[in-house]
């Protein structure tokens, strides 16, 4: 009979180990940074915001409205430039 618990014993040690050699491989895979959610949040928005004038720049034809949506997709350009120069 003590031959059966030893075995029990040794087999939940080699499942802790093999759990802690997990856990240390899954620590070492995981990106070093950690990215503030807030901006990440607003690139986002940012882009979402920039598909949709384009969308709507590819549907217009009245030339002032098209220089209208131009100036605001150059602006959403600038705002993610410099969003994403604040999150690196």
């Amino acid at each position: 009979m003590g031959d059966s618990g030893e075995g029990l014993i040794d087999a939940e040690a080699r499942i802790q180990e093999r759990a802690d050699d997990m856990e240390r491989a899954r620590v070492h895979r995981l990106p070093k940074t950690v990215r503030d959610p807030e901006k990440v949040h607003a690139l986002e928005s940012l882009r979402l915001a920039r598909t949709e004038l384009e969308r709507q720049f590819a549907a217009t034809t009245h030339e002032r409205r098209r220089a209208q949506l131009k100036q605001a997709i150059d602006e959403v350009d600038r705002r993610m430039t410099v969003t994403s120069a604040a999150t690196s």
